[in-house]
């Protein structure tokens, strides 16, 4: 929002061209799928996640050249990718904000975060309050945020049609 505040347009969106953006949804599907819906109590479906994980860093990094600030994101994925694969394959998540995880040990990609986890301050251990954005969130998620914040502003922000002086350098031959 803040790029249209300043004079950029949502219509600059249309204007990118992104190598395989079905990956994306995919990936979003299947971290819904694991976490928020009865799957969740599906064992082995925390490595189907894991996979979309290392598929999501791919498809960042593969499109850098196309969205600037993706890299945060990929930054961000990695970091999260990591302490999941240091615990069992799943995100451990602070006990104070744990809900319902707590009776439960584990499910899906989650579980309890306890003395035994590796990495915790890469976990989810970063308190948000609110009823919208509220929740428990992990230093990796956070700079996800943060990057998506940045790949907003730009594509909102620029204008396809102003050329600059370093575009002019490109066409010559």
């Amino acid at each position: 929002m803040a790029g249209v505040a300043l004079g950029g347009k949502l219509s600059n969106w249309s204007t990118i061209r992104l190598r395989w953006p079905w990956v994306v949804i995919l990936t979003m599907l299947i971290r819904v799928a694991v976490a928020g819906t009865p799957l969740g109590r599906v064992d082995w479906l925390r490595y189907v996640y894991v996979a979309s994980l290392v598929a999501l860093i791919a498809w960042t990094l593969w499109n850098v050249d196309r969205l600037f600030g993706v890299w945060l994101v990929s930054i961000g994925s990695t970091m999260n990718l990591i302490v999941i694969a240091a615990n069992d394959f799943r995100m451990p998540v602070v006990q104070s904000a744990a809900g319902r995880l707590v009776e439960l040990g584990q499910h899906g990609q989650y579980t309890v975060m306890d003395s035994s986890t590796r990495l915790p301050w890469l976990a989810d251990w970063v308190l948000v309050p609110g009823w919208w954005l509220g929740g428990v969130f992990s230093p990796g998620d956070v700079l996800i945020g943060v990057g998506l914040g940045v790949v907003a502003f730009v594509v909102t922000r620029h204008s396809p049609d102003s050329a600059t002086k370093l575009d002019a350098t490109k066409t010559r031959d």
